[in-house]
């Protein structure tokens, strides 16, 4: 069950998992592989490119004659057993994206959150009169202490797109140098990072996007 808790990081209750966070996921392992799969390869350049034996310059004149030298026949220099000579099946320029439907892509979002809302993952920040200004704070907040957060686990603070100007501001400021944290918005959520931060803490307005946002999604479903 999520655990609520204040601006100085006092745990106030427990809560229940919304509805839309509740259902099963054990189904739902491959669907979060393929995106996870596809953001991580999708940003890739693929412009890596090596040389075949038809592109490097030179090597046009035969080495030495066929017959008499004693040596093995070649033909050029330029012949992939020869240093600088081509490449035999390297690498070349080519697109790394990989398709996935929004459907599908929705249904992992929404199973990896489950998930972490189902195993105890997620904590809900009040922001209440909640006012930070130093790294020292933030790391109260999520870790109990400074030397606490060097050890602590790699936690993901999420608020709303409507409080960037606000509380979405300072926490991003002081959570800077945080090692162990970062701090995004429900706009620019992915599901790489839910899936790499071991625990989420979701302002009271990014919840309730949240919640919102996959409502809708379950019931155009």
């Amino acid at each position: 069950m999520p655990q609520v808790i204040d601006g100085k990081g006092k745990a106030l209750k427990d809560v229940a998992v919304p509805a839309e966070f509740a259902g099963n996921v054990s189904g739902k392992t491959n669907a979060i592989f393929r995106a996870v799969f596809r953001e991580l390869a999708s940003p890739r350049a693929g412009t890596h490119s090596t040389l075949k034996r038809d592109e490097v310059r030179g090597g046009g004149r035969k080495p030495w004659k066929q017959k008499g030298t004693g040596r093995a026949r070649q033909g050029s220099i330029r012949s992939p057993q020869w240093r600088h000579g081509g490449v035999v099946f390297g690498p070349q320029p080519r697109s790394y994206v990989s398709a996935l439907n929004k459907k599908e892509r929705k249904a992992a979002l929404l199973a990896a959150l489950s998930d972490k809302f189902q195993n105890g993952s997620v904590t809900i920040l009040t922001t209440d009169g909640l006012v930070l200004n130093k790294t020292k704070e933030f790391a109260t907040l999520l870790f109990g202490s400074p030397k606490a957060a060097k050890s602590g686990v790699r936690t993901l603070v999420v608020f709303a797109e409507s409080e960037l100007a606000t509380v979405g501001e300072s926490l991003a400021r002081t959570g800077n140098n945080v090692v162990n944290a970062a701090v995004t918005h429900t706009g620019a959520l992915d599901i790489k990072d839910i899936v790499g931060y071991t625990r989420l803490v979701l302002t009271t307005a990014a919840n309730d996007a949240l919640v919102a946002r996959f409502g809708k999604t379950e019931k155009s479903a």
